[in-house]
């Protein structure tokens, strides 16, 4: 699990920083989620299964947050997120 941004932030060029920032928050999301889901399968107490994935849906919204910020932030990333939509599409015939 994360504790602490695993990029060096003195190492970052300042116009880059946001990016990285919403870079790790989403990998701090995906690493929550993983981690409710994980441990919702594993419990038999349905109230707290319900919890966990109640929360992990919670994170997952946050990852959208933080995912359209960092589209508008860093247009090639966006360019290369179409792309790379548009080849799932035509792999998948969806």
């Amino acid at each position: 699990m994360l504790s602490k941004i695993p990029i060096n932030i003195d190492k970052i060029k300042k116009e880059d920083l946001d990016k990285e920032i919403l870079r790790a928050s989403i990998i701090a999301e995906l690493d929550a989620i993983n981690l409710y889901e994980q441990m919702a399968a594993m419990t038999e107490n349905e109230d707290l299964k319900k919890v966990l994935l109640d929360v992990a849906k919670e994170e997952k919204e946050h990852v959208g947050e933080f995912e359209t910020l960092l589209l508008r932030a860093d247009k090639e990333q966006a360019e290369e997120a179409e792309e790379g939509r548009k080849e799932v599409e035509e792999m998948t015939g969806k």
